[in-house]
């Protein structure tokens, strides 16, 4: 873990050093006294999540600085146990305590369980919020006494922007206005989060119990609650329409000297009837407020999660910490629970400044248990490097470069010095734009122009629009000045432009106040031009994160490049290439406020050399005369195999029941409770039980959707053994993706044919009858008896194989220095790797010479996914497994792996091997016509072998042919294929 250097951060340090050992046992495996420590749920989220050989097989991964905050909250709560703030300070840094801060400690609003993780912005906040909260959810199932553990969660926003990115987290993103559960971050990447044993607990508590801010204190979900507001919603400043006074605006909240949290909540909670002006229509609006609060305030638990948290803190003029009425709301919710309320908070400025002057004084919150800041996240390329763009004509700006002024004070226009800084950020963002599209069309880079106010930004607008001749559709302004002219049903559409903006060409600049500080969570950003009129650490903080979101990602060319990038900066010298570097188009005059902020060689200045924005990386196109070089691979869709007729049943055909309807409407209206016993269990059931598997119904829909899952899985075997009953559930697998037409079929025949006359079971509990014995057990025995029948006629389907062009990714990306040339490839050049390619280099290169060779490709495991193979690595766990290269002969194709001498013996690389031969030996099995007439074969070449045949004057096709020949198959014996 990293250990903070900031005194001011005792907790965090102190963390860090006593969890520096478990985080590298845990990733390691090895036994930890962490993991002995923490509950059998929490070790088990902790290995589920950061050792390295469970997690790497998964798409996605926790960075360092998300690991480190986990781990210090699970410890800090979990561990330690502390019931309030001071007592975390007594049992970590007791010697911290200062007579002022135990006085501070004191304050009710540190009497609960309160954590604040320190993150720089773009290292992803939201990632370390789900896992906490998956934490502390499967915790309370499995332990509901628990004091430290909780299922009712309130997530905090700072503003509209980041409460929508977080109901697209818990519930969705929206599509054709209705959000998709599927797109939910803990659902699409419920392999991070989620050990596969938990995901239905954690999936019925997205099913249900995400409540939005209108929602709060009309539903309270009884399995857990993800409530989901803004602050302004605790602080009694929520939108009019909401939570207005009898005026339709916000009335103002006053506070008591003595009891601040009484006062918040008495300025949210409706007055006494009688008082003047208390009309009831006022009342009926201050009820309206009262009731979200109330009904936090009565919950018997809750962990609250404050995104961006440094809104929760004001400072009076004084420096004595004060609450605004967002905290003193949350102090209020927090009184009646005691350690059952958690305060967990986030942000990457978790600070007050305090003072005037150039350089204001930081005061951090006291309670941060975990310091991963801008420093460490630029150094492990976690986040964009940043530049500042220093040209000659920004140097001779006069230092007032605010917006032009009237003698009233009113702005009438823009300043010289704000036109050319415009100008530069437009002209650095039309370079990235032309070098990054020959790369990849589809990354294109934004500028952001950060105003001093809406009035500002309106000029600037023009200024784009006017001067700068910018079609309209490039430019988009976005401050609340253009969202009140609009109103809400024009402005949306704005915002989905605005969230879009990584996918669309346009617009290419965006123009905004300070209402992107938070949440505008887009990767394109690559210039910013700041206007603005003061220096702040906390503004300046905010604003460049809005461009710190990386824009690269995945290829491993240009993760090199980017590495090189950064150690040029550690060096003092600038940037070879623009990958992921944020270029800020800012004043001299605010140089020192980037040079303190960063420091330590982070921070580039950067002259308009003409450096090129990608650096040496070029985009290799295929060769004019490719298709001779082109070579097939056989893609199995589906094997050689029965396939199931898809099932059709008419219900007016099928038998009706024995029993006449009036009979059993006689019998139920006795009024006797029938039961019946489970003749597996010998349980008795209650409550209109049947015999037979039926299970419970208590209701209609309920009854059918239970009879078809019985049809659908145990096809009428419903008193055999439970082994065979299983084998007959998976024997006809079709059914079970055909529940919906079957209960279908069930209503119709119900209602149509089961009595030989019409039935409507919903009127006057009518569908009791169907409970009685004999009768469900008929209606799942007609229908078992049907659709065995339908799924005994089978066709007989022959494989079905897909042919796939190595020529279909159409180009690649390589660096000059590592392009290999090549004449018998579909590319004019391979590329080969940086360090370590030397073999894979001598290979190509024996290929091109050797006339028996036609085509060879050189196979690029993250473009040619359709040649990734899956294996069994030697820790037991799934992975996937790229050759190196594929060679065409007259008469064979060979799928090669190159490999160090010292690597052959690695368990891993046998098997690699084993799994290739078995595929191989499939593709071998087709028809010739399917495999171009040739046969396939797996060789492994040793580096020894490559060289010592070379320097004989060998051919690389007999080096080919004599190794697969010696070769062993999976099962051991010499292989001839």
């Amino acid at each position: 873990m990293r250990i903070p250097i900031d005194e001011e951060l005792p907790l965090a340090r102190e963390i860090s050093i006593r969890l520096a050992d478990d985080a590298r046992a845990i990733e390691s495996g090895e036994p930890s006294a962490l993991l002995e420590a923490v509950t059998p749920t929490t070790a088990e989220l902790l290995r589920w999540w950061f050792d390295a050989s469970l997690s790497a097989g998964r798409p996605d991964a926790f960075h360092e600085g998300q690991r480190d905050a986990i781990l210090a909250i699970v410890y800090a709560h979990e561990v330690l146990g502390a019931s309030n703030l001071r007592e975390l300070y007594e049992r970590l840094a007791p010697s911290a305590l200062s007579a002022a801060q135990r006085q501070e400690l004191a304050h009710e609003r540190h009497g609960h369980p309160k954590y604040a993780a320190k993150l720089a912005t773009g290292t992803g906040k939201t990632w370390v919020m789900n896992a906490l909260l998956v934490w502390q959810h499967l915790n309370h199932l499995a332990t509901p006494a628990d004091p430290r553990f909780s299922s009712n969660f309130l997530v905090v926003a700072p503003g509209l922007i980041v409460y929508e990115r977080l109901l697209d987290s818990f519930r969705g993103r929206r599509v054709d206005g209705v959000r998709d559960p599927s797109t939910s971050e803990l659902h699409a990447r419920r392999a991070l989060f989620t050990p596969p044993r938990h995901e239905r607990a954690i999936a019925a508590l997205l099913a249900s119990g995400v409540v939005e801010k209108h929602e709060i204190g009309l539903r309270v979900p009884a399995g857990g609650m993800i409530a989901v507001t803004n602050w302004h919603l605790l602080a009694g400043a929520e939108d009019p329409d909401f939570a207005g006074d009898a005026n339709g605006g916000t009335r103002s909240r006053g506070r008591s000297a003595d009891d601040p949290s009484r006062a918040a909540v008495e300025s949210m909670f409706p007055l006494s009837p009688g008082a003047a002006g208390h009309a009831l229509e006022a009342l009926d609006r201050r009820a309206q407020r009262g009731r979200p609060l109330q009904s936090l305030v009565d919950l018997p638990d809750l962990v609250v999660l404050n995104d961006e948290a440094h809104h929760v803190h004001a400072l009076r003029a004084g420096q004595d910490a004060s609450d605004v009425e967002w905290q003193q709301s949350l102090t209020a919710i927090a009184a009646t629970k005691g350690r059952r309320f958690i305060q967990l908070d986030f942000s990457a400025t978790p600070f007050d400044e305090t003072g005037g002057g150039r350089r204001p004084r930081r005061r951090y919150f006291p309670h941060i248990v975990v310091d991963f800041d801008l420093h460490a996240a630029m150094r492990r390329g976690l986040v964009k490097a940043i530049a500042l763009d220093k040209r000659s004509e920004l140097a001779a700006l006069p230092l007032d470069f605010t917006a032009e002024r009237d003698e009233h004070g009113a702005v009438v226009g823009l300043s010289p010095g704000q036109r050319t800084m415009i100008r530069a950020g437009l002209s650095k963002l039309a370079l990235l734009e032309a070098q990054f599209a020959e790369i990849d069309p589809e990354r294109r880079p934004k500028l952001l122009i950060v105003t001093e106010d809406t009035i500002v930004s309106r000029h600037v607008e023009e200024f784009l629009l006017e001067a700068e001749r910018l079609d309209p559709e490039d430019v988009l302004r976005v401050d609340s000045g253009r969202r009140s002219e609009l109103g809400p049903k024009e402005w949306e559409p704005i915002r989905a432009r605005l969230f879009d903006l990584d996918r669309q060409a346009r617009p290419r600049v965006v123009v905004s106040v300070l209402m992107l500080r938070e949440g505008f969570d887009v990767d394109s950003i690559c210039v910013v031009v700041p206007l603005r009129s003061a220096g702040s650490g906390i503004l300046l903080e905010q604003t460049i994160g809005r461009g710190l979101r990386l824009m690269w990602r995945g290829d491993p060319v240009v993760e090199e490049l980017k590495r090189e990038t950064r150690e040029r900066m550690r060096r003092g010298l600038e940037p070879a290439n623009h990958f992921d570097v944020l270029f800020i188009v800012e004043h001299p005059a605010f140089e020192a406020f980037y040079d303190e902020l960063l420091g330590d060689g982070l921070l580039a200045i950067v002259d308009d050399d003409g450096t090129a924005a990608v650096g040496d990386l070029e985009r290799v196109e295929l060769r004019p005369d490719w298709q001779k070089y082109d070579l097939f691979v056989p893609e199995i869709v589906r094997e050689h195999e029965e396939e199931l007729v898809e099932p059709r049943i008419d219900p007016r055909s099928l038998e009706p029941c024995r029993f006449e309807l009036a009979v059993l409407r006689r019998a139920v209206g006795r009024g006797e409770r029938w039961s019946s016993h489970d003749l597996q269990t010998r349980t008795q059931y209650g409550d209109y039980r049947v015999d037979g598997g039926v299970m419970t119904a208590t209701g209609y829909n309920d009854f059918l959707a239970r009879v078809t899952r019985r049809i659908a899985t145990v096809v009428g075997r419903a008193f055999t053994p439970a082994a065979a009953r299983f084998s007959a559930a998976s024997r006809y697998p079709l059914l079970v993706t055909h529940r919906a037409r079957i209960a279908a079929w069930v209503d119709r025949y119900v209602r149509d044919r089961l009595f030989r006359e019409p039935f409507d079971p919903t009127l006057e509990d009518g569908w009791r009858v169907l409970l009685l014995p004999g009768v469900a057990e008929h209606v799942a025995g007609v229908f078992s008896t049907a659709l065995v029948e339908t799924q005994q006629h089978r066709t007989v389907a022959t494989a079905l194989v897909e042919q796939r062009s190595v020529a279909e990714i159409g180009s690649m990306l390589m660096r000059a220095r590592d392009a290999v040339p090549s004449r018998k490839c579909v590319f004019p050049a391979l590329r080969v790797a940086s360090r370590g390619g030397g073999l894979e280099r001598r290979f190509i290169e024996w290929a091109d010479q050797d006339g028996r060779v036609e085509a060879f490709i050189k196979i690029d495991e993250y473009a040619h996914t359709f040649l990734r193979r899956p294996y069994l690595r030697s820790d037991g766990l799934p992975a996937w497994y790229s050759p190196d290269f594929l060679v065409r002969t007259s008469e064979a194709v060979y799928v090669v792996e190159t490999k160090a001498q010292s690597a052959l013996a690695h368990p891993d690389v046998e098997r690699k091997r084993r799994a290739a031969l078995d595929w191989v030996e499939t593709l071998n099995r087709l028809p010739a016509a399917a495999r171009s007439g040739r046969r396939w074969h797996y060789v492994l070449l040793g580096e020894e072998a490559v060289d010592a045949w070379r320097r004989g004057g060998g051919r690389l096709s007999e080096l080919l042919e004599l190794e697969r020949l010696s070769a062993p198959t999976p099962g051991g014996a010499p292989t001839l294929y």
